[in-house]
């Protein structure tokens, strides 16, 4: 197990310009949140591989993961659980000169980086669209409720009422012209 950093001196890892480091550390990302519904990461941390280079005036750093979420699917609503793979690069140049604020990392202070703030926004971004308990996911019934995963889809049938809007339509009572032949 590597070890676990929420808040990594930066100056220790990489003390000169120039210089570079590769470590292997727990990251605790937290829980997500979607339209209500809480997503996790499976054992709550996942083993990161942080890149880090000191510049002459900051840092470039690239965080790298995967890790196993878990939370109800977006179609069912059963547990499902989905590798999500993290990849995620940032750049703190603290040489104060111009206003490059896209080269201001949010997540460096000085020479501290918190890493579990960007692992966790890292994730976020990384989250699938939809996420499925899998691929086929045939969702609930809009009628009923009841898991379309269940049974074999046509099995699961309702009887559709007449729309009420063509009512009128139906009392109209139509003659056909007779043919001649």
């Amino acid at each position: 197990m590597a070890p676990k950093a929420d808040i990594l001196d930066l100056s220790r890892v990489v003390s000169a310009p120039g210089d570079g480091s590769r470590l292997d550390l727990d990251v605790v990302p937290g829980r997500l949140v979607y339209g209500g519904q809480d997503y996790g990461v499976a054992g709550h941390a996942a083993t990161a591989r942080l890149d880090a280079s000191r510049t002459t005036t900051g840092y470039a750093m690239r965080l790298r993961f995967v890790a196993d979420v878990s939370g109800p699917c977006v179609r069912c609503l059963e547990p499902a659980t989905v590798a999500v793979e993290v990849d995620s690069r940032e750049v703190e140049d603290n040489s104060g000169e111009g206003s490059e604020a896209d080269l201001r990392s949010p997540y460096v202070s000085g020479d501290e980086l918190d890493l579990a703030a960007w692992a966790h926004d890292a994730l976020a971004l990384a989250m699938p669209e939809k996420f499925l308990c899998s691929d086929e996911c045939a969702g609930l019934c809009p009628v009923c409720g009841e898991s379309l995963n269940d049974g074999a889809p046509d099995t699961h049938d309702h009887e559709t009422a007449p729309d009420p809007r063509w009512d009128k339509l139906r009392e109209l009572k139509l003659e056909r012209p007779e043919s001649s032949s």
